[in-house]
């Protein structure tokens, strides 16, 4: 028996995130029948899926009597901003260890990291990701020094606790896909530190649905070692509530959609990001949910499917980092 509905959480988003159909893009790819599912709506400071994890990340936090939350990310990580604002609603002091190659008084302070700002959260600046870790442990270490409780998040919440919110997720997107009278073949996500998609592999898995999850990279690594990492993170979080591993055969991750770098749009991302503002009037962000709805848009023009077949995409959300890379924007823009 699964003691998930047993594990702490504090209430800090907006849910249930509506299951939307998408009338004038499934016309447009003369496809199956696309659904949203828009994880872009959680209301926490601009909402996206680490909102989920944040309200078992927060819980945890408390429980422990944290008064300092301590994570990390590069300086326009949606993780870090949804961060910022969970901790502020806990009562505790937030630490942000962003990495930069910019001096500190010349990092541009937009997007995300302008409201990690208005949020009060304290930033620390380091050269490289894997600069990030040595420097929470650093600060964790100062703060119990000076009588504190710290917390330390990894990188995207995406830990066995953390993967706990997109468990849920699937068992409230099941509802609704139930109300609506939708069979969907697949659900597509992004895949960057593997804690949204363990945790629906985790869900669908407990709660049921019939149908694929695939997932996109959209960090450096490959397919075969963010599928290692989803796969280890899913069986990390099912132990934790005492249900049977996923069986590996069910981690679909695919790196097609990747392109040259992390954070450096695709030129089919910018054409998804174009599509579906142009269609739904729905905003996608350059660094994740683009290179998944490319995939996704992949698929439909490779002839996966059948028109009167149904298909979802989670919308993780991300938008603000629209307004910190308008440069890479420009092959999509007007001027």
């Amino acid at each position: 028996m699964s003691d998930f509905f047993s594990q702490p959480r504090e209430r800090i988003g907006t849910f249930p995130t509506p299951l939307e159909f998408m009338p004038r893009l499934t016309e447009t790819l003369g496809g199956p029948r696309i659904y949203l599912k828009r994880d872009d709506l959680t209301g926490l400071a601009f909402g996206g899926n680490k909102t989920r994890k944040l309200e078992y990340l927060l819980a945890d936090a408390k429980q422990k009597g944290a008064t300092h939350f301590i994570t990390e990310g590069g300086v326009q990580s949606n993780h870090v901003r949804q961060s910022a604002a969970a901790a502020l609603l806990g009562g505790m002091r937030t630490e942000l260890v962003l990495n930069s190659t910019d001096p500190v008084d010349q990092v541009p302070l937009q997007g995300n990291l302008l409201i990690d700002d208005l949020l009060g959260a304290h930033c620390h600046y380091v050269e490289t990701g894997p600069d990030r870790k040595p420097k929470m442990a650093e600060i964790a270490e100062r703060v119990k020094a000076e009588g504190g409780v710290p917390y330390v998040v990894v990188s995207g919440g995406s830990d066995a606790i953390g993967a706990l919110g997109y468990v849920g997720m699937i068992l409230e997107m099941n509802g609704q896909l139930v109300e609506q009278g939708v069979s969907p073949k697949c659900i597509y996500v992004a895949n960057g530190s593997a804690g949204t998609q363990a945790g629906m592999l985790v869900g669908e898995a407990l709660f049921g649905g019939g149908y694929a999850i695939k997932g996109y990279c959209v960090v450096p690594g490959g397919a075969e070692e963010i599928t290692r990492d989803t796969l280890t993170l899913a069986n990390q979080c099912a132990a934790h509530i005492g249900v049977d591993p996923v069986d590996a055969s069910l981690v679909l991750c695919d790196e097609t959609q990747f392109g040259s770098e992390y954070g450096c749009p695709t030129p089919a991302a910018l054409e998804a990001i174009k599509l579906l503002s142009r269609t739904e009037a729905i905003l996608l962000d350059p660094v994740y949910s683009s290179k998944a709805f490319a995939g996704m848009i992949a698929d439909i023009r490779a002839g996966l499917y059948a028109t009167d077949d149904a298909i979802v995409f989670v919308h993780t959300g991300g938008a603000p980092a629209l307004f910190a890379k308008v440069d890479l924007l420009k092959p999509i823009l007007s001027r």
